[in-house]
C-alpha cells in the first residue's frame, strides 16, 4: 500500500475515501480535548471506531443487495462488498500513523492531532479534485466541490480548535 493509494484512492472509491475520511475527522474531534494526552487511547478510538462503522457499512451493503437479488449473497459476494467499502478503513490509516507518531514520543501530542487533521482535510481536498476531474467539470462544478469538501473537513478542524483548547 502506497502513500499515493492512501491519500488518492482509486477511481471507484472516492465515496469510500470522502465517507471514511469524514468519520475519522469527527472521532479525532470528539476525542481530542479528553484523549490528547493519551494519544495511544485515541489511536485505539479511531482505529477500532473506523472498523466498526465500515464492518456496519458491509452488512447494511450486504443487506441491501441480497433484497435486492432477491436471494442470500454468497460469501464471495459480500467479501467483494467488503473490498469495495475498504476505503474507509484506509482512510484511517495516515491520521492514526499521525497519533502514533504523538503516542511514540517521535512529535508532541498536540502536533500529533494536527497533523492528523491535515491529512484528514488534504485527503479530502484530493478526492473534490479527483472527482472534478474524472466528472470533467468546470471550474465552478470543480470550486463546489472542493468547496464542499473543505466545508466538511474545517468543520472538524474548528470544532477541534474550539472545544480542545
Amino acid at each position: 500500500m502506497t502513500l499515493r493509494r492512501l491519500l488518492h484512492g482509486h477511481t471507484e472509491t472516492i465515496a469510500g475515501t470522502v465517507y471514511g475520511t469524514i468519520v475519522v475527522l469527527s472521532m479525532l474531534t470528539a476525542g481530542a480535548s479528553t484523549y490528547y494526552r493519551d494519544p495511544w487511547r485515541l489511536v485505539a478510538i479511531v482505529a477500532s471506531g473506523a472498523s466498526v462503522l465500515w464492518s456496519a457499512h458491509v452488512y447494511s451493503q450486504s443487506l441491501g443487495e441480497s433484497v435486492r437479488a432477491g436471494r442470500r449473497l454468497t460469501t464471495s459476494e459480500v467479501g467483494r462488498i467488503g473490498r469495495r467499502e475498504a476505503a474507509i478503513l484506509l482512510a484511517a490509516i495516515l491520521p492514526v500513523a499521525a497519533i502514533a507518531l504523538g503516542a511514540g514520543g517521535v512529535v508532541s501530542e498536540r502536533l500529533a492531532l494536527w497533523m492528523a487533521l491535515g491529512v484528514g482535510v488534504v485527503t479530502l481536498t484530493i478526492q473534490a479534485l479527483r472527482y472534478a476531474r474524472l466528472e470533467q467539470l468546470g471550474a465552478l462544478g470543480t470550486a463546489a466541490a472542493l468547496g464542499l469538501n473543505l466545508t466538511f473537513g474545517l468543520v472538524f478542524v474548528a470544532l477541534k480548535a474550539t472545544l480542545a483548547h
